[in-house]
């Protein structure tokens, strides 16, 4: 999902009865297709975001406690946008799950192309998160920014459940997203995607057997934007 403007809303409740999940993945798989691999493809043609997001993520980070530095995952990478501009610098080796496969062939002249870290660039999986299962007990964090809105609400917890299994003792899963003020569940049918309500996401988290740590809202995005909040998750003991 991109930074979305919600007045470009195709309509105003999501209703994933009516299509298939095939549908619901498929059209999500064509537009994403049609997007320049960019920053500002990536970021829905708000490229100029990509430094105010960046910072917010790295404040974010440097809050976190007992933050370990051995791997980290991108998920729903795109080009790597967050992998090279925030992850790499930090952990000794970032992997990236992207279903586009045009995109995972950018990331890897991305993420190394004029970078000092480019030796810190891992596994590149190319398949969608509804199908990714990580290895266990390997990441210290897993990033999930913009992408959680493109999977329904069955493979929304399953991933959930999944990546837990994923994470080192202490590691934590990050959430980025855009979410309603409302208690609105809302469908952009031009990306194949529904943004939530923050206590959809509390709710499916808790549900997976982690803690919410830390909350925090995205500053200095423009008027008009939905809101952005981040979420740092820990398993339950």
């Amino acid at each position: 999902m991109s930074v979305l403007n919600k007045d470009t809303l195709l309509a105003p409740q999501a209703d994933q009865n009516n299509a298939t999940e095939n549908d619901f993945y498929g059209r999500a798989q064509k537009y994403w297709s049609e997007v320049p691999a960019t920053v500002n493809g990536m970021l829905g043609g708000l490229g100029y975001l990509n430094r105010i997001d960046i910072q917010g993520s790295s404040s974010f980070l440097r809050d976190l406690k007992d933050l370990g530095k051995n791997n980290a995952l991108d998920c729903g990478a795109g080009i790597g946008r967050i992998t090279k501009n925030l992850l790499m610098s930090r952990f000794n080796t970032t992997d990236i799950v992207e279903q586009d496969a045009s995109f995972t062939e950018k990331a890897r002249e991305y993420c190394t192309e004029g970078n000092e870290h480019n030796g810190r660039l891992g596994e590149i999986y190319t398949m969608g998160l509804q199908e990714f299962t990580p290895a266990a007990n390997k990441y210290d964090v897993i990033w999930c920014q913009w992408v959680l809105g493109h999977l329904t609400e069955s493979d929304l917890f399953n991933f959930f459940h999944r990546m837990r299994v994923g994470l080192t003792n202490k590691g934590y899963l990050i959430i980025k997203e855009n979410v309603t003020s409302s208690n609105i569940v809302e469908e952009d049918k031009q990306d194949s995607s529904v943004t939530r309500p923050l206590k959809i996401y509390e709710t499916a988290i808790k549900s997976a057997g982690f803690r919410i740590v830390k909350t925090w809202r995205q500053q200095s995005f423009p008027k008009g934007l939905y809101p952005v909040y981040m979420l740092a998750c820990r398993p339950t003991e």
